[in-house]
């Protein structure tokens, strides 16, 4: 970035382009570290509602929608942590989002005693199932340089025995890879989480928020953001910006945004800072219901947005290796409110998990279901005779086992239908599914980040001769930390802030655990199991 001298950061305004968890965390450190007034912050998001993938909506009458659940680390997680420390929670201010996290956590730990299901038994997860050629595999992923890998696709780094694999299916469905995903992100994640590797299989290492993560993480940093007078600027789509170079590098000049009134323009000084999230997993989303299947859209607002701006500024990264292919990048969730509790009592009884102990999946679908059952409540909205649980398959075109059609043209119901044949439960229709609401949420680009791509596709956080411009979220650059995280977004924020304010604070490392002995030794030990 070329150094200029700026005016003082009270003399400065900051835009940051989308509404999501990246642009929030950037809001914060311009605040709290950058000493930036918030009345010079502004978000532009083109929905009614920030939070981006961080979501959870709805109420017990009209049921409740979160498209995905966030999970968390504390051996990791590292610049999460140190955001959310210093934000008050919303039951007592004088307490922090992380406090409340711990305490949560504390009386709710994780351990999954049915991790995967087949045909109604459990099936020891715990038993990885890799072979001599399995972990030698493994091993030579984890020297090769990530420069080498190139865009090499997982199905074809390890062979399709190692797919089958009890490991595998852990793996798959923790994380959401799927064989045609970049082996270089699964390296990245053996990196990042390999003090994780040999419990896996019960998600001791697994760490929640007390409701969803909108509730308990989104709102009071919204509100925090809003008593500091950061204004958000809702139905505001940002669709393209005027971006001039010249010789002393390129600077934003102007963005132009869609709302109902029109087409706004809002300037922007050679000094102020744009911070634009490159890309979103949740967007084009599209909500079914009860009886009605979610269409599939095949493009958004943010990747419209990169695509525009890249295509005169290569350094800006290329958008169209992760969006231009939703067949590979899409799948398909679902949130299930029952004011009848029948079906949610059966699936804690069925596969003998108390509710927000874990997430099963059922080897036998055709679609790869999973459930995830949290503790209850999980909307602080949510009465105590009414429940909720979630669910997603990796493989939503496929047929059903039951229900003859793909999940992706399936309704709520018919989704629900196929899961109670995974449960062996599908004699108690319909009345199972009295009073109960099922919303299907399809994602297009829910897995984008994932794509098998090269040195360059993702930008720099700050490009190469950018002036006032850096990208935040799933698709700017950060090396060794893995995407699909709360952290690579927040990360992305504070590293966009310290640098674009040339701050005196340094962002915390990636902690490396794979380097301690220990870790090691359990990691070889799990291998063989």
């Amino acid at each position: 970035m070329t150094i200029h001298q700026h005016p003082h950061v009270t003399d400065r305004d900051a835009h940051f382009v989308g509404g999501g968890i990246a642009s929030l965390a950037g809001a914060a450190f311009l605040v709290r570290d950058g000493n930036m007034p918030g009345e010079n912050i502004h978000v532009y998001e083109k929905l009614d509602v920030v939070g981006g993938a961080m979501d959870g909506a709805g109420d017990p009458d009209e049921a409740y929608l979160i498209r995905g659940g966030r999970m968390f680390n504390y051996p990791a997680y590292e610049c999460t942590w140190d955001l959310f420390e210093s934000i008050p929670s919303l039951e007592d201010d004088s307490r922090s989002v992380k406090d409340v996290m711990d305490e949560f956590n504390e009386a709710h730990p994780s351990y999954a005693k049915t991790r995967l299901m087949h045909e109604g038994e459990r099936i020891d997860a715990g038993e990885y199932g890799l072979t001599s050629q399995h972990r030698q595999s493994i091993a030579r992923l984890l020297l090769t340089p990530e420069p080498r890998l190139g865009d090499t696709r997982i199905e074809e780094w390890f062979d399709e025995s190692f797919l089958e694999t009890n490991f595998w299916y852990v793996w798959a469905t923790i994380f959401a890879f799927q064989p045609w995903h970049s082996v270089a992100e699964v390296r990245r994640y053996m990196y990042r989480f390999l003090h994780e590797f040999p419990r896996l299989h019960t998600m001791e290492g697994i760490d929640r928020t007390k409701y969803n993560q909108y509730d308990s993480m989104i709102l009071p940093l919204r509100r925090w953001l809003e008593d500091r007078g950061v204004s958000f600027e809702y139905g505001h789509e940002v669709t393209d910006m005027d971006i001039v170079p010249s010789r002393t590098g390129r600077t934003v000049e102007r963005l132009y945004c869609e709302t109902d009134s029109g087409t706004e323009t809002v300037p922007v000084e050679p000094s102020d800072l744009v911070f634009v999230t490159n890309g979103s997993m949740t967007d084009g989303s599209s909500i079914g219901g009860m009886d009605e299947a979610p269409e599939l859209n095949e493009t958004g607002a943010s990747w419209e947005l990169w695509k525009s701006i890249a295509e005169d500024n290569p350094q800006f990264g290329n958008p169209s290796v992760f969006a231009d292919n939703v067949t590979e990048t899409k799948w398909e969730s679902f949130t299930v409110t029952l004011h009848n509790t029948d079906l949610f009592d059966h699936i804690v009884d069925f596969t003998n998990e108390e509710p927000g102990n874990g997430l099963v999946t059922y080897l036998g679908s055709n679609w790869l279901l999973s459930t995830v059952v949290a503790a209850q409540p999980h909307f602080a909205n949510q009465p105590d005779d009414v429940k909720v649980f979630w669910g997603y398959a990796l493989f939503p075109d496929r047929e059903g086992n039951y229900v003859e059609k793909p999940m992706s043209e399936c309704t709520g119901r018919e989704i629900l239908q196929e899961l109670c044949y995974h449960l062996q439960c599908e004699d108690r229709l319909p009345e199972l599914l009295d009073d109960v609401t099922c919303i299907p949420a399809m994602m297009p680009f829910i897995t984008a980040h994932f794509q098998p791509r090269e040195p360059g596709d993702r930008p720099e956080v700050v490009p190469d001769g950018s002036n006032n411009l850096a990208f935040l979220g799933q698709y700017a650059e950060q090396p060794r930390d893995v995407v699909f995280t709360v952290e690579y977004s927040v990360r992305s924020a504070m590293t966009a802030v310290y640098e674009m304010l040339d701050l005196d604070r340094e962002v915390p490392p990636v902690t490396k655990h794979y380097r301690e002995p220990g870790v090691i030794a359990d990691t070889v030990r799990a291998a063989y199991r």
